[in-house]
């Protein structure tokens, strides 16, 4: 028997391919039903799966096991696999793949149902509190009794989005059975400044390039929404460079974000922009001026911190544009942490690759030890990769197990 434990995306997948091989599975969940985590993914909507899952788009310490792992398994298998259980889908913009109907719920249930079509015993509201070995056999002691197994994979997740769920158990077993675990962090997360200013722009989106500096220097740099919140700043642009922040943070880096507002703009073009706006005759409050270019809650801590008191526009001249200038495309914002794990879609970290095969997911510690989904120490861009990386896993895993 194989017993799985975690029914998120990675154990239903492994469950359905071994059961399909005629394997008797017993699949193990903490929360009252599978799939709890798949319900929120994309707003409810279900970003499934990418068109395009290049290794880049996954992050882990070994990269090059990552790639062997992705081998064999792009897009189209993805989808067979989904097409099987009766899932069709759509591509969006950036190769994103949605369910034709746009509803996670729907996906759950299509997996749900072909766990139980091929006999797959599914128990929810079971939390495991111990895994030992004994002998030849996997030990799972739980909260609906004690099981005994020769072949036992571990998709018990990470400890983002604990309120669904998420938690380290699962790495903490593993570490306990002598895997290597590699401290989670929060990623794809929003980030945290003591600065008061993102209070006063509190609720302001706009595109812009927000590139993230440690140490003083450039790490990295997105572009896309941003949002100013009262705890420092959120949006997919930082969402996307927040995996680095966190691991900078976690080394005790200084980190700060370095925001350009007119990301469409270069330095030239705004600067002209902004001196062919000043009309002498108009006399505009400066203030009210510059809304004609930024949002009105951005102004006055533009202004602040160019540090230009003027007080209509026929005062500025080329200086105090230039300053200007420089502030709205160069505005710095500390970074003191990121928001905790309540607020990460996924989490850095896991078990070391290392100690796994790539192609059967098989521990190489412990023959019949499994991993598959988030437990490991990969973590994908938004847009469906983490989604790639459960359903690829969970099948390697799936189609390994022994008869």
């Amino acid at each position: 028997m194989l017993i799985v434990v975690g029914a998120g995306a990675a154990g239903m997948a492994a469950a359905i391919t071994a059961a399909r091989r005629g394997i008797e599975v017993l699949l193990m969940e903490q929360n009252n039903r599978p799939g709890k985590k798949i319900l929120v993914s994309g707003n409810g909507r279900c970003n499934i799966a990418n068109r395009r899952p290049a290794p880049a788009r996954f992050h882990s310490t070994r990269p090059e096991l990552v790639k062997k792992t992705l081998q064999g398994y792009d897009a189209k298998r993805i989808l067979d696999f989904l097409r099987s259980v009766g899932i069709e889908t759509e591509e969006e913009e950036e190769g994103k793949l949605f369910p034709m109907g746009r509803q996670a719920a729907s996906v759950v249930k299509l997996l749900t149902r072909e766990c139980q079509r091929l006999g797959v015993r599914i128990v929810t509201g079971c939390q495991v509190t111990g895994i030992r070995q004994d002998q030849d056999e996997f030990v799972v002691e739980s909260s609906e009794g004690s099981h005994r197994c020769r072949q036992l994979l571990l998709t018990t997740g990470s400890p983002a989005a604990p309120q669904l769920g998420g938690s380290n158990a699962g790495m903490l077993f593993a570490q306990s059975l002598g895997h290597r675990l590699f401290p989670p962090r929060p990623a794809l997360v929003a980030l945290e400044s003591d600065a008061s200013w993102p209070r006063q722009a509190a609720g302001v989106k706009l595109p812009a390039r927000v590139g993230l500096l440690a140490s003083g220097s450039l790490v990295t740099e997105r572009e896309g929404d941003l949002l100013f919140t009262d705890y420092g700043v959120s949006g997919l642009a930082v969402l996307d460079l927040s995996r680095e922040a966190s691991l900078r943070l976690a080394e005790w880096e200084s980190c700060e974000l370095s925001v350009d507002l007119t990301p469409k703009w270069s330095k030239e073009r705004l600067s002209k922009l902004l001196t062919e706006r000043i009309d002498p005759e108009r006399d505009l409050s400066l203030e009210l001026w510059l809304e004609g270019v930024l949002h009105r809650k951005l102004v006055p801590i533009i202004l602040e911190i160019a540090g230009i008191r003027t007080a209509t526009e026929k005062d500025l001249n080329r200086k105090r544009i230039g300053r200007l200038v420089y502030t709205i495309k160069h505005l710095k914002l500390p970074i003191q942490k990121t928001r905790d794990f309540r607020y990460a879609e996924v989490a850095t970290g896991g078990i070391d690759l290392a100690e796994i095969d790539p192609e059967r997911m098989e521990s190489r510690k412990l023959p019949g030890l499994y991993f598959a989904g988030e437990i490991l120490d990969v973590d994908g861009d938004r847009g469906g990769f983490n989604f790639h990386w459960a359903w690829t896993t969970g099948m390697r895993a799936g189609e390994s197990v022994r008869s």
